[in-house]
């Protein structure tokens, strides 16, 4: 497969060929199928090409992809846009070395490059996408945002860092041209307009990205994303959001809504009529009593639910187009109390018509505290086909594992990733392994057999990464031969302090476990 480097040496090497043989064929193709190449190359290439005859000036001062993220070096002057590159790759003018260029390179990210550019192009020529990352002025970024709105740009892609915080770039929020909008900014961010501008702008735009916004003292941007503001966003993402306590997302034609970092949140209410995809990421105040989160989406088909601090309320209603389903939560299970349990119970109910879960660390262990303090069942998953679950497994967590067992009737592959950093503590229980002829834990999951017959009944494939001696491992895979009559194969990965184990009692497990499938099940055993 040709890699994008050697696309573009071949795709620049048939250019100049095509001028150094006499027969310039590769000029007479039309503007738009030129672009597309040119598309490929790096914005400095593309400028370089423009020495070759009017031809390509013309294509070079028309071209509507910008990219100036692909600049590694100090690009040229103005004057130089058609006259090529010295040597050194420097800035240089009449081929000297242009100091105070290079200089303002530097210290303004290239800013004064792209207002060349930009000052330099035809008059109709439209600009697609436009994409850099510069160190600027606020005044500087208005002003090459207001350049580029006047070229009727399709797609902004703007990255910046400030000596201080800046105001939203507004010659962006009534451009009717603008498609997608991603503005990310370094410390200390930038603030929003009122609402009501928001609101009235932004009429054709797809998607939307901010990153590192301020909104202390803003409580009217809280509802922005509602009723019919945005009345085509399809894609928002909001990261890094300081001062954000409460968030309204309606937007009627939302698909994909992307929340992180905002660490201050305390109410979240998502209602999305055609959302379909949700990720949320480090979210929520953990030193906020009353927190809640509100879901409702008809047509959410994957959720991805990680590192958020548990909230006091938990509502995920109507998913019944669920088919994945990622969850982690952050929290010290010390401070676990009877509302956040049942929380978690309610955020885990509401998934129940996912048809794959995945549950991260700490999950497993949330259960195993609720089955032993709240005694809640969970709701159950009839459509889940395949369950994973990240976990430092030891006896502990038995109960939670066995509540998402008996909650997953319909289920036939199990992946169970038993976190590293628990491997030390779990071998201290490997003592005289091959002597209990009913310990308690067998005890435990032998008493479990008919709750879980459903899951049982359906179980196909075991993979357990991070497979231990110790007695909960082998315990759960005992169980799981004897117990599981269509179960077709398992999977042992073993954990790497097991690995560096003496190598005649690893197979002498591995013999036993074989032995046990072979009187048990017809299980394909695979040790890794």
């Amino acid at each position: 497969m040709e890699t994008r480097s050697v696309k573009k040496k071949r795709l620049l090497g048939e250019i100049y060929a095509s001028f150094s043989c006499g027969e310039d064929r590769i000029s007479d193709l039309p503007d738009a199928v030129l672009h597309h190449i040119l598309f490929f190359l790096p914005i400095k290439s593309i400028a370089r090409l423009s020495v070759l005859s009017k031809r390509w000036r013309h294509l070079w001062h028309a071209f509507p992809d910008l990219d100036f993220t692909t600049i590694s070096v100090v690009p040229p002057s103005s004057s130089l846009l058609w006259s090529g590159y010295n040597s050194t790759s420097k800035i240089s003018l009449n081929g000297r070395y242009n100091k105070k260029l290079h200089a303002n390179w530097t210290s303004a990210g290239g800013a004064d490059f792209i207002d060349q550019v930009l000052s330099l192009r035809e008059k109709n020529s439209g600009i697609r996408v436009l994409r850099f990352r510069a160190n600027l002025s606020f005044s500087r970024l208005n002003a090459l945002i207001r350049g580029a709105v006047k070229h009727n740009v399709q797609e902004l892609d703007v990255e910046v860092s400030t000596n201080d915080y800046f105001n939203f770039p507004r010659s962006a929020i009534n451009s009717d041209s603008l498609r997608v909008f991603k503005l990310k900014s370094k410390y200390p961010g930038f603030r929003l307009p009122p609402s009501s501008i928001m609101k009235n702008g932004f009429k054709n735009l797809f998607s939307l990205s901010l990153s590192c916004v301020i909104m202390y003292e803003q409580p009217s941007l809280h509802d922005l994303f509602t009723g019919t503001s945005f009345p085509l966003l399809k894609k928002l993402n909001l990261d890094g959001c300081s001062g954000l306590m409460y968030l309204h997302v309606s937007c009627r034609v939302l698909e994909e809504l992307i929340l992180e970092n905002c660490f201050q949140l305390e109410h979240l209410d998502i209602t999305g009529p055609k959302l379909e995809r949700l990720s949320v990421k480090s979210c929520f105040d953990s030193y906020t009593s009353g927190t809640e989160v509100k879901i409702i989406g008809p047509s959410l088909k994957k959720i991805v639910w990680s590192n958020n601090t548990i909230t006091d309320q938990s509502c995920l209603e109507n998913l019944t187009c669920l088919v994945e389903a990622l969850v982690g939560f952050f929290v010290l299970l010390e401070d676990l109390g009877a509302m956040k349990l049942r929380s978690v119970n309610d955020f885990l109910s509401g998934l129940s018509h996912s048809h794959s879960l995945v549950l991260e660390n700490q999950s497993v262990e949330i259960l195993s505290k609720n089955n032993h303090l709240a005694g809640i069942s969970l709701r159950p998953f009839t459509k889940l086909r395949s369950l994973e679950l990240h976990t430092g497994f030891h006896k502990h967590n038995i109960p939670g594992l066995a509540n998402l067992f008996r909650s997953s009737p319909a289920t036939n592959t199990l992946i169970l990733n038993i976190t590293n950093e628990h491997n030390i503590q779990r071998r201290k229980w490997n003592r005289d392994l091959w002597q209990w002829s009913n310990s308690g834990e067998e005890r435990f999951w032998e008493s479990q057999s008919n709750a879980m017959n459903s899951f049982l009944q359906h179980l196909k494939v075991v993979k357990i990464h991070g497979f231990s001696e110790c007695e909960s491992d082998v315990s759960l895979v005992k169980f799981l031969l004897k117990h599981g009559k269509v179960l077709q194969e398992m999977f042992l990965c073993a954990a790497e302090l097991s690995k560096s184990r003496d190598s005649l009692h690893r197979e002498k497990i591995k013999s036993q476990i074989m032995g046990f499938s072979k009187a048990s099940c017809n299980a394909k055993i695979v040790f890794n």
